[in-house]
């Protein structure tokens, strides 16, 4: 394959187009997020994968994996959970089997934000998907994400 390969330049096409719904995405729920909760879409995807912790063998993400989880470094996750422990959102504290693993929990504070903050995030990720499908280049990534919804779920109800 060479630079001019017509292959290559069709992926790499591919590859902006699949990087401009992503921008256009985010930056729209990260507006929503913002206007509605004073919260960005880091700090929201934060939340929402701590939220998802339970009591017992297991249930505890360590910090490698919420870094991995918010596609973060883990200096950067650290940061920013210090950012939302500061807020009152987030408590840190020592794992008792093991001295040196540090598990972050949300607060209820946190929690209770996180669930005020969820239909505002649905609905600016539905609307962000709905423009971008009018638009000839974006339309089949958008059938795309929303085909890979989990087993289980309810089909995307059709406008």
């Amino acid at each position: 394959m060479t630079a001019t390969d017509p292959a290559l330049t069709a992926l790499a096409q591919s590859w902006c187009a699949l990087s401009l719904l992503h921008g256009r995405i985010e930056s729209h729920v990260e507006r929503a997020l913002e206007a509605g909760h004073g919260l960005s879409l880091r700090e929201y995807s934060l939340l929402n994968v701590l939220g998802r912790q339970h009591a017992g063998p297991g249930g505890h993400l360590q910090m490698k994996q919420v870094a991995d989880a918010v596609v973060l470094s883990q200096s950067a996750t650290t940061r920013l959970v210090g950012r939302l422990e500061d807020r009152g959102l987030l408590t840190r504290y020592i794992c008792a089997t093991d001295r040196r693993g540090i598990y972050t929990d949300v607060t209820d504070a946190g929690r209770a934000l996180l669930e005020e903050a969820r239909p505002t995030n649905d609905a600016a990720l539905r609307e962000a998907l709905d423009t971008a499908a009018e638009d000839p280049e974006l339309a089949p990534l958008v059938r795309a994400v929303e085909a890979l919804r989990a087993p289980g779920d309810p089909a995307p109800v059709e406008a």
